[in-house]
């Protein structure tokens, strides 16, 4: 891999550990408007904006999504206090930001989302650039990468994508961008193996030794 100078993280799933109680809150909104889902279909559109979520998920019922979304953010503010970063992401992150390297997050979620776990981990001055999915484009459309790589002025064979879906791995193939695929979020390795990314990881401590070693590339 040649030098990188940026690396961005999505945050869902990558970051933060909050994959289960997003999976428990659709499920919620799910069943109070009597729209049951499974768990494998809920999980495979985590990473993508919440109007595609909608539309995923509840095809059938478009005049229900606002109020779907409405029952699932007020289930999710409510009972996410406790998620927090994966083991050994915080030290991570600071290691990176030590050596010189920017960071960035390009997630699914909304922008109100971000800046509200961005102020509970208090880590919003470790990131160059942040971008979510309401202001933008979703994933895999590269739209939030190439917003990011104009705020930083790092074209895209020196920047690097994290992700744990499939979403994030095609977002960054699209615009020719390395990427690094995670396993211990949402998707399988076959999943994330379909879009070339450099390595796949199956936890934060190896997603360390491959990035901390491009330091010193």
């Amino acid at each position: 891999m040649q030098n990188i100078d940026l690396i961005i993280f999505d945050w869902d799933g990558t970051l933060f550990d909050s994959v289960g109680q997003i999976v428990k809150s659709l499920q919620f909104a799910a069943r109070k408007f009597q729209q049951p889902l499974l768990d494998e279909d809920v999980k495979s559109v985590i990473g993508l904006g919440l109007p595609e979520v909608m539309q995923r998920l509840f095809p059938q019922v478009p005049e229900l999504h606002e109020q779907i979304l409405k029952s699932y953010s007020q289930h999710y503010v409510e009972n996410s206090g406790s998620d927090v970063w994966f083991d050994g992401v915080a030290e991570l992150l600071d290691a990176l930001k030590a050596q010189g390297k920017l960071l960035a997050v390009a997630t699914g979620k909304s922008r109100k989302g971000l800046d509200r776990v961005l102020a509970q981990t208090q880590s919003a001055d470790l990131f160059v650039a942040t971008r979510a999915a309401s202001e933008t484009r979703s994933k895999p459309d590269p739209l939030m990468l190439q917003e990011i790589l104009n705020v930083t002025g790092v074209p895209s064979h020196r920047a690097l994508m994290v992700g744990d879906t499939s979403y994030d791995l095609e977002m960054a193939q699209n615009i020719n961008m390395p990427r690094i695929g995670v396993s211990y979020g949402v998707h399988a390795v076959n999943v994330l193996e379909q879009f070339a990314p450099v390595a796949i990881v199956d936890s934060v401590e190896k997603l360390s030794e491959i990035l901390l070693s491009i330091i010193h590339n």
